[in-house]
C-alpha cells in the first residue's frame, strides 16, 4: 500500500492499537547494548547517549534504570514520512485529555507511548477523532 500524507485521510484510516506490554526508556552504553540478548523495540543514539525502548522486564533482568512506564499504540495507517500535521492533531487531541506522549515515527506508522494507566482512554480519544473524519 502506498503511503498516505492528506491529513484527513490519515485521521480517518489511523485505527490505533495498543500493543501487548509495558515499554520503558533507557540510556545504555555501546557494550550492554551489545549484550541484549531481547532486542529493543527502539534504539537512537545521541551524543549523550544511546536511548533504548525496551519492555520492562529486560530492562529490570539487565539493572536498567528508568522513571517511567509506557504503553505502545500503533497507528496502524501508512502515513507518509512528509505528512503535515498527522502527529499534531493526535498529540494534541491526547493533550486536551491531559495524557503526555512520546511519538517516533518510522517507515510505515506512527507510534506513541503514553503513560501505562492512559492507554485505553487514548486508544478510545483517537478513535473519536477517527470518527470525526468520517
Amino acid at each position: 500500500m502506498a503511503s498516505i500524507s492528506d491529513l484527513n485521510t490519515l485521521i480517518r484510516l489511523m485505527k490505533p492499537a495498543a500493543r501487548k506490554g509495558r515499554f520503558v526508556f533507557c540510556v545504555i552504553d555501546e557494550e550492554r547494548l551489545a549484550k541484549l540478548k531481547k532486542k529493543p523495540v527502539l534504539v537512537f543514539r545521541e551524543r549523550e547517549g544511546i536511548t533504548v525502548v525496551l519492555d520492562e522486564k529486560t530492562a529490570d533482568e539487565n539493572g536498567f534504570s528508568y522513571d517511567s512506564v509506557w504503553s505502545l499504540i500503533t497507528l496502524s495507517v501508512h502515513s507518509d514520512l512528509s505528512a503535515v500535521g498527522f502527529l499534531a492533531a493526535v498529540t494534541n487531541a491526547l493533550a486536551e485529555a491531559g495524557i503526555s506522549v512520546n511519538a517516533v515515527s518510522a517507515f510505515h506508522h506512527d507510534h506513541l507511548f503514553v503513560p501505562v494507566g492512559e492507554g485505553k482512554k487514548a486508544v478510545f480519544i483517537l478513535n473519536k477523532l477517527s470518527r470525526r473524519e468520517n
